[in-house]
């Protein structure tokens, strides 16, 4: 049978698993990512408290896939799907090229959501990307160098106090990593503050913390996070965020609530990428309120069998958005496209995803599990975190990397990655003199992604 052309869009958990499955298939295969590296997404909290590198979460795609002779990686941004002919137009640069395909795999992930509050940006980094993780390292830290020299004591008080909007786990992460930092990493290295005066207090609209988690492990996380100085509020609605300010809206309240604040999070909600709202356009297939699409029950599109979407960009009743979801979403695509290709039958059964269980770490030496039925806390629940993010680092360089730079701040109180430079504010200036301001969805490569500057604190 002749080899089929099978162009992968994206590098996350879903576009590299896909593009592995194919390995030993008759077809060649295409990954274009907007960039060359593959983002161990769940570690980069880490990446903003100054635990890990941003280079041990996010190895070079073409390193993964040097030695599949049936791969190739390409660098571009798609802006152009013609289904009736089956081609891609991606950009790199000011250089556009199209790509023609046989089955088109979309795994574009998400983005995060503003709830229609896209100005939050501005003062509230998400938590998507590598420069997001580093430009919140940056507020993190020189807030507490801010602090040190800061004469107004309600201006230091706004330096020392970190909201984070999103009770779930990356929210739940930060809050406690930040917390540790300041209870731990750094004390004793200032003279005029006291890093533990720091506030950290975290946000969410729902009744409780880990809500995918449920009641049980949701309380025990909110108790442990209460004990380590994180203020936990719940049933509030943020209305507001400003460059020294997060107002929310407590449920039953009559009047909002102000925090005085120079450095915010943002890690509530998730919108599809860009690429679903393309794929509408020109498919006619539907999308949910968060922008992903609604596939068929074997993940293509419907009246589109050559097209498949997976990973965070898929609507799929009871598929969580974690990486599990879109690794087994990728197995299943890339086993049927790779039977197809052999000129064997492709059975009819749907995607079952299998449920492996949910964890998060809450601070060192402290985690919560959930596998089925089992729920477990503590240290335990944490070593079962290591073990199985360890798993998931692509490349074992990177796995060799991440190792060290955990037992350096775990066996102690040290933090190896503080380090924070003016290189993403001189890019945006750069970007800003040829009439652009820059935003994250501009970095991205997004439809909208223009506003004022952002503040640096």
């Amino acid at each position: 049978m002749a080899t089929k052309r099978v162009v992968i869009i994206g590098s996350g958990f879903g576009g590299l698993f896909a593009a592995k499955g194919l390995r030993r298939s008759d077809v060649d295969v295409t990954l274009i990512s907007k960039t060359p590296n593959h983002l161990f997404q769940p570690l980069l909290y880490q990446v903003a408290t100054g635990i890990l590198s941003e280079g041990s979460i996010a190895p070079a795609t073409r390193d993964i896939l040097k030695r599949q002779s049936n791969a190739r990686v390409e660098t571009g941004l798609v802006t152009g799907v013609d289904t009736a002919n089956r081609i891609l137009t991606q950009r790199f640069h000011d250089e556009e090229k199209q790509t023609p395909y046989d089955r088109l795999i979309v795994a574009a992930g998400a983005g995060q959501s503003y709830f229609g509050h896209d100005e939050f940006e501005t003062f509230a980094p998400g938590m998507k990307t590598i420069d997001d993780a580093l430009e919140l390292r940056a507020r993190i830290f020189w807030a507490f160098e801010m602090a040190e020299v800061e004469p107004d004591p309600a201006e230091r008080a706004r330096l020392l106090t970190f909201v984070v909007v999103g009770a779930g786990p990356t929210g739940v992460e930060m809050a406690g990593q930040i917390r540790e930092l300041a209870s731990t990493t750094l004390v004793g290295q200032f003279r005029t503050i006291d890093p533990q005066d720091a506030r950290v207090v975290l946000i969410d609209g729902s009744h409780q913390v880990l809500g995918a988690f449920g009641p049980k492990l949701g309380a025990a996380t909110q108790r442990s996070l209460e004990r380590k100085g994180v203020e936990v509020v719940l049933n509030a609605i943020v209305t507001d965020v400003t460059a020294d300010a997060v107002t929310y809206q407590p449920q039953g309240a009559e009047q909002p609530v102000t925090v005085g604040s120079r450095c915010k999070v943002w890690a509530a909600g998730v919108r599809g990428s860009e690429l679903g709202a393309l794929l509408a356009e020109q498919t006619g297939c539907e999308l949910d309120r968060a922008g992903r699409v609604i596939v068929n029950p074997d993940l293509t599109l419907p009246k589109h069998p050559e097209i498949s979407v997976i990973g965070d960009l898929a609507f799929v009743p009871g598929v969580p958005g974690v990486a599990q979801g879109a690794i087994q979403e990728a197995k299943y695509v890339a086993h049927r496209i790779a039977l197809a290709s052999a000129g064997r039958p492709v059975p009819e059964e749907p995607f079952s995803y299998f449920d492996k269980g949910s964890m998060a770490t809450i601070s060192k030496f402290s985690a919560v599990v959930k596998i089925g039925k089992i729920e477990f806390t503590g240290f335990l629940a944490w070593v079962a975190w290591l073990f199985l993010h360890l798993l998931y680092i692509a490349g074992f360089k990177s796995r060799i990397t991440t190792l060290l730079h955990w037992f350096i701040s775990f066996l102690g109180t040290g933090r190896t990655e503080r380090v924070s430079t003016n290189q993403q504010m001189v890019g945006r200036l750069a970007l800003e003199s040829l009439g652009q301001k820059v935003t994250g969805k501009l970095l991205r490569g997004e439809k909208g992604g223009t506003s004022e500057p952002r503040t640096t604190a």
